[in-house]
């Protein structure tokens, strides 16, 4: 077996954050996302696609496992990250739209060699997040 073969899909993204509760407020009211259970002071789950699936995204404040096996410097172990959500084209304009009420959106960015378009923005901890579209 190739190790092409070995990941069959994600399981979970886990983003490192400041203060839990209001990165969790973002995620489900700016950004969509619906809440596996509810948020606490150090972890919040959130689905990823429909419920039914295996994917989830995370926010955490504090250290993960084995952080300390890092070849970064303590301090810099996890950086922020670029996270790409999928958003069908039908319901892609009213997400930009609900974003902008909360923080400045870039784009749209074309993507002819994907058949795509993009909308950029960040989230309060700085991670910069894309609502990617396949066209129709």
């Amino acid at each position: 077996m190739s190790p092409r073969g070995f990941a069959t899909g994600l399981a979970e993204l886990v983003l490192i954050v400041e203060d839990v509760p209001p990165a969790a407020d973002f995620y489900r009211e700016v950004v969509g996302l619906e809440p596996e259970v509810p948020a606490d002071e150090q972890w919040a789950w959130f689905f990823a696609g429909a419920p039914d699936q295996a994917q989830r995204i995370a926010l955490h404040k504090g250290s993960l496992l084995f952080e300390e096996h890092s070849p970064h410097p303590e301090g810099q172990r996890f950086g922020n990250v670029h996270l790409a959500l999928e958003v069908p084209r039908d319901r892609l304009d009213g997400a930009v739209a609900h974003v902008r009420t909360s923080t400045e959106v870039y784009g749209p960015t074309r993507f002819d060699w994907m058949q795509a378009t993009s909308y950029y923005f960040y989230d309060p901890d700085g991670n910069l997040l894309e609502f990617w579209s396949k066209d129709p």
